[in-house]
Parts: C-alpha cells; structure tokens; sequence
C-alpha cells in the first residue's frame, strides 16, 4: 500500500472540495476540511490491490464509502501530480508517484520496528516469550524476540541460527515455503503447528506465518517456554492468540491499515 502521501501536497489541491462533500461537523472549521479530504484520498489509493490492477469508478465509490462525485473529483486531483491515471476504459489505476512511494517504503522499510511492537503484546497476553524466526537457507534465524515475564523460561538469542527440521518455527517455514509430506500436509491444513520438546525436550511451542507482499512467505511468529508449563492442551489454547499476532504482523508487512483484511 502507499500510505505515506505527503498531507501538503493533496491540501494544496483538494481545497476546492464544497461543503457538500464533507461532514456536517467539519464545515465550519476550515482547518478539518483538509484533513477529511486527505484521509478520502488516502481511501482511494488503498482500494487498490495486488489482484485490482484497476478499477471503475462505482467500485471505487463501493470501497470508500464515499460519493462517486467525490471519488472522481478526488481522483482527478490524484492525477494531477501522477499518483492515479485513468485508462481508455475509464477505469483508474495507481500511476508513477504512487509506485515511487512504494518503492521508497521498501527501501527504508525495518522490519524489527514492525515486528516488536507485536510480539511484546503478545508476550504480554500470553505471558510467555515472544519470537520472530525467518528463512535461511537451512537454518532459521531468529530476527527479533521478547523475553516473558516468567523467572523460568525458554532462552534464544537473536541473530542465533536453529535448524528448520526440528521444532514448530523451523517447520512451518518448511511447511509454507512448500515441503512435501508429512507433518508438512497438516500444518498446512491447520495453519499453525505445536511441537513438543522436538529440538529440546524441555521446550514446547506453537507457531504461525507470517506474510508479506504478493503473499511471500516473510518468517514464522512463535509463542514458547519451558514443556512443564506449556502442555499440548495449554499450547492449543494459545492458538487464538499466535493466529491474530501472525494476522496483524502480516497485515503490517503487507502495508495494510490495521483492522483492514489482508
């Protein structure tokens, strides 16, 4: 998505918006005017998908929630500075500033910053450590993690190298980046896996992917701690929890807005 549009820019050309246009509460203070005008723009790039290449104008008003009057107006504002084009057909699509912003988010993006955040609430929620792992080569590394809160727990430090063979992280990086076979069939199916003391039998753990653009396989998010604590039935019972951070960090990863589905 290309959510960081400079408020300057689209103030600078939205304010010939009429009061029509914007909600009753804003049309006595001048100063919001802009602000409803940059957040119905920043609706309109976000209708866009990697599997919407374009899209009709009554799909866009759809989307947004806004009048196809104001959705046009907005979108030809848009294009007066190439973040939309219109097609021969008349359908819109995002056009070379928009690909810019995308391309500089990539370039500046860190993915620790996103990621954190995360797994401290979800360590919080759990009371159990928190860990991001992603593919390398054989391995996985483990990129970024919170410790719990507990005085007994499980310990891995980040930058360490694991094997992907053993253990749930390991495995369903396996399992999402297409290994045949069992037990890879059914974590697919399930969409998470619980491993029982498998690289250390005093560990247990439940883990889930995470996704990022175009659906890529980004790292596995994991919640573990010592097998005395967490039983398979107690690892179960975290499912919720390990399937919502994975749902969140992929949404992040992917550039949607929060509560938006990926």
């Amino acid at each position: 998505m290309f959510r960081p549009i400079q408020y300057e820019f689209i103030q600078r050309n939205m304010f010939h918006m009429t009061n029509d246009d914007l909600p009753p509460e804003s049309t006595d203070a001048p100063s919001e005017e802009g602000v409803v005008a940059v957040r119905r723009a920043m609706r309109i790039l976000e209708a866009f998908g990697v599997e919407d290449p374009h899209l009709s104008l009554a799909e866009l008003s759809r989307r947004t929630g806004c009048h196809r009057s104001t959705v046009l107006r907005l979108a030809r504002t848009l294009a007066m500075d190439d973040y939309l084009a219109q097609r021969p057909d008349g359908t819109w699509r995002l056009a070379r500033a928009a690909g810019w912003l995308g391309a500089c988010y990539q370039a500046t993006f860190n993915i620790v910053e996103v990621v954190q955040p995360i797994l401290r609430e979800l360590s919080a929620a759990t009371g159990e450590s928190a860990t991001f792992y992603v593919r390398e080569g054989k391995q996985r590394i483990c990129m970024a993690r919170v410790e719990g809160p507990r005085s007994i727990r499980h310990h891995v430090r980040v930058g360490a190298a694991l094997p992907l063979e053993l253990g749930s992280p390991g495995r369903v990086l396996l399992a999402f980046s297409g290994e045949p076979g069992e037990p890879y069939e059914s974590v697919r199916r399930a969409g998470y896996m619980v491993s029982l003391g498998e690289r250390d039998p005093e560990v247990s753990s439940i883990s889930a992917p995470v996704y990022g653009i175009n659906w890529a396989l980004q790292g596995a998010v994991c919640i573990s701690g010592p097998i005395s604590r967490l039983g398979e039935s107690v690892l179960h019972e975290l499912k919720e929890p390990i399937l919502a951070a994975a749902s969140r960090l992929s949404r992040s990863l992917m550039g949607a807005r929060q509560g938006q589905g990926a």
